[in-house]
């Protein structure tokens, strides 16, 4: 992800998907096993409309470990 625009808080929760500003309601809790540790978890945040594709996206490459909802992301 890259650094929030002017007119964006800081703790905005926004999806992760190029382009979309919509408020995120997932968390796809990821790890690439080849350069993170089992236990380590990237987190990309995902909206209604862009959860299934973040998630086949991550899955295709076997890097999906999990989706929650975004308040239960660092659980």
């Amino acid at each position: 992800m890259t650094d929030a625009p002017p007119d964006t808080a800081p703790d905005d929760l926004l999806c992760s998907a190029k382009g979309c500003r919509a408020d995120a309601v997932w968390a796809l809790r990821w790890n690439n096993p080849k350069i993170h540790t089992p236990e380590r978890r990237k987190i990309w945040l995902a909206c209604d409309g862009h959860r299934e594709s973040l998630s086949a996206f991550l899955d295709r490459r076997g890097f999906l470990r999990d989706v929650v909802p975004v308040a239960g992301r660092d659980g």
